[in-house]
């Protein structure tokens, strides 16, 4: 008997449709903690306009850095629970944005929570961008997402494989990118802060060091912090959030990070060889190859479309609640910019993210480009290296696919090799976007 594809897929969605719902029926049920929600500030319109005026960054150097600082400022309520999630692709520079919060003393941060939910839904379609099966997990990514966001970090043992034993396990996906897992109490190690420093440079170190993750203790550490923050390159788009923005038991604020197309796939291209091998083909011999996966960037672009869109639209259960914030901006102004994040969030900014940022944005160039997940580096020469690592036909061919979002966030096309190779200028616009509320 013969099966069309179209059954196929249905019954691989199916498939994954019973096996969420067995997690959920055999998972512990969480106790719900109820966090306190504040009412919004007075109204006040996005606006995204080119910048006159010259502001400074984090020394008397940086002068047009773009900024928002004619909004209104959230005031700061240490009482008030915040939720963080960090909306962003595959590298566009979303590890460095979740460092901004990690190096916080009150704030939990978790490093991509939801990669256990793709690895035990969708195994073998980690890669895929077929709509139906992209969308098959977000519902217990939400579900998980809103556990996190209460502390219950039990809920995420059901995704991790194998499965914890008496709520303890070695397998939590990249641990040592999260000072909370790798500090008392979690950890039970003595760390002072020479070794802790150096269990986040060496993400492997922390779990020598520390030992399995005991989960309880986690759920523990998490509570006794004032504020979570939580990054993904797991969801499309921010209306995938809606359900979680508008939840009366959630202060949930997303800060939505955003790259240049072009600079995200000559990342990927470095970073990713095998995937992007056919790519990598291209740049060296000229010529594209006829079975090139273009869908690989085209999506990167529609997700990016649809999201930014949204945001800028200023829909009613956004108000106060969205942060459009490009890489290269947070690359030039590393310090006012977080300062203008930190703001809109309504969170104190700790001098330990400073003395942080001022340590980790002045790294070498070469570093960052023989580490590939590294967050020290030099930012703002990091910013638009990608002119020199793809070709001048394969950034066409980028800028024809990605036009109107590289128009909508205000990124410059090059029409000529020159142009591209010319680093005296810049190919990012001087623009604000101020978030509403």
């Amino acid at each position: 008997m013969q099966c069309s594809w179209k059954s196929v897929v249905l019954l691989a969605l199916a498939s994954i449709a019973i096996q969420y719902t067995a997690i959920r029926t055999f998972s512990p049920k969480p106790v719900s903690l109820r966090c306190s929600v504040g009412p919004a500030p007075p109204g006040h319109a996005v606006n995204c306009t080119q910048l006159t005026a010259s502001e400074q960054g984090c020394d008397e150097s940086l002068t047009n850095a773009p900024s928002f600082s004619s909004a209104p400022v959230p005031s700061y309520d240490a009482n008030k629970r915040t939720h963080i999630i960090i909306l962003a692709t595959t590298r566009s520079g979303s590890s460095f944005v979740g460092q901004l919060f990690n190096q916080h003393p009150e704030v939990f941060y978790l490093f991509e929570p939801l990669y256990h939910v793709q690895l035990a839904l969708l195994p073998r379609l980690a890669q895929s961008r077929n709509l139906a099966e992209r969308r098959a997990m977000l519902g217990a990514a939400r579900d998980l997402l809103r556990s996190l966001c209460h502390c219950q970090l039990n809920s995420l043992e059901s995704y991790i494989r194998p499965r914890p034993a008496n709520h303890s396990t070695d397998k939590l996906f990249r641990r040592g990118a999260s000072r909370s897992l790798c500090s008392p109490p979690v950890c039970e190690a003595s760390l002072g802060p020479e070794a802790q420093s150096l269990a986040l440079a060496d993400e492997g170190e922390c779990a020598r060091r520390c030992g399995p993750l005991n989960v309880s203790l986690a759920a523990d550490a998490c509570r006794a912090k004032r504020h979570t923050a939580i990054k993904t390159v797991r969801i499309p788009q921010v209306s995938d959030l809606r359900a979680l923005i508008e939840d009366p038991k959630l202060n949930l604020k997303v800060v939505q990070l955003v790259r240049d197309p072009r600079g995200i796939l000559a990342s990927r291209i470095e970073t990713f060889r095998d995937t992007y091998r056919l790519w990598r083909l291209w740049r060296a011999t000229g010529r594209r190859p006829h079975n090139l996966d273009l869908g690989q960037i085209n999506t990167v672009c529609e997700d990016f479309l649809r999201s930014v869109s949204t945001g800028l639209a200023k829909p009613a259960w956004l108000r106060g609640r969205y942060l459009l914030l490009r890489y290269e901006d947070l690359a030039r102004f590393p310090l006012q910019k977080t300062r203008e994040l930190y703001r809109f969030l309504g969170l104190a900014l700790d001098q330990s993210v400073e003395d942080w940022i001022l340590n980790n944005t002045r790294g070498s160039s070469d570093l960052s480009s023989r580490q590939k997940f590294t967050t020290v580096r030099d930012s703002a020469a990091n910013a638009e290296n990608w002119r020199v690592k793809l070709s001048f036909d394969m950034v066409v061919y980028t800028q024809t696919a990605c036009q109107q979002i590289l128009d909508l966030l205000g990124y410059k096309t090059v029409y000529h090799a020159r142009e591209l190779r010319n680093l005296s200028r810049s190919l990012v616009e001087d623009r604000t976007f101020l978030p509403f509320f």
